[in-house]
């Protein structure tokens, strides 16, 4: 099964705000099997989560330009297919 690894820097103008909603984008991930694992690092620069159940880098890269990170511009977001052992 392929994964996708997503890192999420904030960028300088990052809004706190933000984080609620992009937690409920996570629950309802979660909720529908298509993640495997998610936390923020602990200096507080950005995060990372790890997708399943999706087939392609495209469709992954489609779904996190949902995130709200992505839509309120408050991170930079990067997918990587990830082959994790």
């Amino acid at each position: 099964m392929k994964q996708f690894l997503v890192l999420a820097i904030r960028r300088p103008e990052f809004d706190e705000a933000v984080i609620a909603p992009h937690r409920a984008f996570l629950d309802d991930l979660r909720a529908a099997g298509r993640l495997e694992l998610a936390g923020g690092f602990a200096d507080r620069t950005g995060g990372a989560y790890l997708l399943r159940g999706i087939e392609t880098l495209d469709e992954a890269r489609r779904l996190v330009a949902t995130d709200p990170l992505v839509t309120a511009r408050a991170s930079d977001l990067t997918v990587f297919e990830w082959n994790a052992g």
